[in-house]
């Protein structure tokens, strides 16, 4: 019995280590001066932007061209940040069909549409804790614009077919290659 216990403090002193050892190797993998790469003074606008992104929990909008790596500055947010052990969710907007984007991101109900078999939580909720990454957030209708907007204001959500707001706690960042001013005159 004593040697099976002290096999299993091994297990458990080794798994640890192992542990350890993974945490190191992410935290390297996401410091955004190893995986943001570049000198140029953009680049070191890029580095000092995310520096002061973490030392306060803001809404961070990230834009720049289709391929530059706007997911790789919010992981890098993410991952240097104090909620860097709770999840890290990204979403891209883009590729949720019109009439789902409301219970991809908010849940929905047991009942609230033909084929709802379950209660589904949202990603607001899965990013519980965490960041929710919104990725190509100018591609969003225009009609679920003003329920996004009042669920960032006011902190909380309504799953679809219910009418009881749920709370959460979760960093947002989103981003887009598309001229959110320009669209803005537009009233898009």
């Amino acid at each position: 019995r004593l040697l099976s216990i002290v096999n299993n403090i091994r297990k458990n002193d080794s798994l640890k280590k192992k542990i350890t050892t993974l945490e190191t190797e992410l935290k390297k993998k996401h410091d955004f001066s190893n995986s943001i790469l570049g000198s140029s003074e953009a680049m070191s606008k890029v580095n000092h932007l995310i520096e002061k992104s973490l030392q306060v929990n803001i809404l961070v909008t990230i834009t720049g061209e289709t391929g530059t790596g706007k997911e790789v500055v919010a992981k890098a947010i993410h991952y240097n940040s104090d909620r860097k052990n709770k999840p890290f969710i990204a979403v891209n907007v883009a590729a949720i069909p019109s009439d789902l984007v409301e219970s991809e991101l908010f849940g929905h109900e047991k009942g609230a549409f033909t084929g709802a078999l379950t209660r589904r939580i949202g990603k607001f909720e899965e990013a519980s804790g965490g960041t929710l990454f919104l990725d190509e957030i100018g591609e969003m209708e225009l009609s679920f614009q003003a329920k996004l907007l009042r669920a960032l204001q006011e902190r909380e959500i309504v799953r679809v077919g219910s009418n009881s707001p749920v709370k959460f706690d979760c960093r947002i960042i989103v981003a887009t290659h598309r001229n959110l001013l320009e669209l803005v005159k537009q009233n898009k």
